[in-house]
């Protein structure tokens, strides 16, 4: 064990000189310096950070009451706004088949047409919050997504027309 050690003492090159002149003053001086106290800044750094949190639950709270939607109304309203969204989102994949560049524009024009529809409908939802006849407003919403429905499926029609053309007969003043 001691070889160990002895060797150990051999490999190793200590530093087994004295200190620089003036160590032991400037050392004593560090020692006798005040110490800067943290404190303060921790306590105030804490302060706003807890009211930078309360602020924040008190602004996510409120925004989620001020958001009223159709689905918000009823159990009813919520399954009608489903069911228009599911289909309006089913008819704009089935549309994403036909992109191509003839039909970029016509496209284009049409979702154009349903992002108009979706900006008035979003001032719906402001109207639903702040509004007592609720009834008018909900009609309105539904309409709304009717008129959407009508703009994809019209769409769809001019799609389906201009890649078949033979499949435009008439029948009794029908387009089948």
């Amino acid at each position: 064990m001691e070889d160990k050690l002895h060797q150990f003492f051999d490999e190793n090159d200590f530093d087994i000189f004295e200190p620089h002149s003036g160590h032991l003053d400037r050392f004593k001086r560090k020692l006798e310096q005040p110490k800067k106290n943290n404190k303060p800044t921790i306590f105030w750094m804490s302060i706003a950070a807890s009211v930078v949190l309360v602020l924040g639950f008190y602004l996510g709270s409120y925004q989620q009451k001020s958001v009223y939607d159709l689905a918000d109304v009823s159990p009813k309203m919520a399954e009608a706004q489903s069911f228009f969204v599911s289909t309006i989102n089913q008819e704009l994949k089935e549309i994403e088949q036909y992109r191509n560049i003839e039909t970029e524009s016509i496209i284009e024009d049409s979702l154009d047409e349903i992002e108009d529809l979706e900006d008035r409908y979003k001032t719906l939802i402001t109207e639903l919050t702040k509004n007592v006849n609720k009834r008018q407003i909900i009609q309105k919403m539904i309409t709304n997504y009717q008129q959407r429905l009508e703009v994809l499926e019209r769409l769809l029609l001019q799609l389906e027309l201009q890649k078949n053309p033979a499949k435009l007969e008439l029948k009794d003043d029908e387009i089948i």
